[in-house]
């Protein structure tokens, strides 16, 4: 795909809003009752995320999507519309995707995701194929209407990448995406010990060159077509500030490493910058503290410095 191209990157799928509650520990207790702080809403969820993250990175992005007409769509369109994405949205009749998210005094969350996505939902191709000839690069979120751009994004020659979230590496929803995308992120939680085994298959059994599983604290781990069979750890990053909220992290990872490798980076330094980005993504509220290209590269040369 040319370097003029419109896009750097284009997002299909995944925009919503999440209601955040704040509770004292999780899991919570048992009761009729319990006390929190203020419920708050933020628009973002996966897609719209890593549209955020990566058009604060300096890259042009656009985000196409099915939301529904209700105040929900309202705040994503708002929401992405502030932060400099062209956002063009599908009505769905089944409303705005919805999450919500428990978030405990460290930071840590629970989230409860309203999937209500019908199975029939689907993107016409005349709405879609302009742009997918137009970008450097796709990302998918994992919706199932997103499933059916596989065929066009193979037949372009464009880039693709998805994130599994906390696939088990036994859900069929997933197994598609994790097998026909070129760059693939998943989040170690779901597997446990069996990790490393996962993104061996992903990488025998599909098209992607690079696995990568994030691990929160303990940092990322990246396999390669040519790196050997053993994932290769990559550090987490200290934030720059108290964490208040873990919402977005894993999407701002996405959005760091997508910018590094648009720009011709090796794939460990993608994962840093990642790093970087997911860790400054916990210093705010609801998927709100998105780093900007400068602050990106300035934390990342102090994490080279201080390592």
């Amino acid at each position: 795909m040319s370097q003029n191209a419109a896009y750097d990157v284009l997002v299909v799928g995944g925009g919503g809003v999440d209601t955040i509650v704040r509770v004292g520990s999780l899991p919570v207790p048992l009761a009729d009752s319990v006390h929190v702080g203020p419920i708050e809403e933020w628009a973002g969820h996966t897609g719209g995320n890593v549209a955020l993250g990566a058009r604060a990175l300096g890259l042009r992005v656009a985000m196409l999507d099915c939301v529904g007409d209700d105040w929900i769509g309202t705040l994503v369109r708002e929401r992405l519309a502030e932060g400099g994405v062209e956002f063009a949205p599908l009505i769905s009749p089944a409303g705005t995707r919805r999450a919500v998210n428990l978030v405990d005094a460290t930071g840590r969350r629970m989230s409860f995701y309203d999937a209500r996505d019908p199975d029939d939902l689907r993107m016409p191709r005349d709405f879609y194929l302009p742009r997918l000839r137009r970008t450097r690069h796709v990302h998918l979120s994992i919706m199932n209407f997103t499933r059916f751009l596989y065929d066009d994004i193979r037949d372009l020659g464009v880039p693709v990448s998805t994130d599994l979230h906390d696939w088990d590496g036994l859900a069929e929803h997933h197994r598609e995406f994790a097998l026909r995308s070129d760059l693939v992120f998943l989040s170690a939680a779901g597997t446990g010990d069996g990790v490393d085994a996962l993104m061996r298959e992903i990488l025998r059994e599909g098209r992607a060159g690079t696995v990568i599983a994030t691990a929160g604290a303990d940092g990322s781990y990246v396999l390669t077509r040519d790196g050997g069979s053993t994932p290769r750890h990559v550090p987490a990053v200290a934030p720059s500030a108290p964490v208040v909220d873990s919402n977005g992290a894993g999407d701002a990872f996405v959005s760091g490493f997508l910018y590094g490798r648009l720009a011709g980076r090796d794939v460990l330094d993608c994962a840093r910058l990642g790093a970087v980005a997911g860790a400054h993504a916990c210093t705010g509220p609801g998927s709100t503290a998105l780093i900007d290209e400068a602050a990106l590269l300035a934390a990342e040369r102090s994490a080279r410095e201080g390592s």
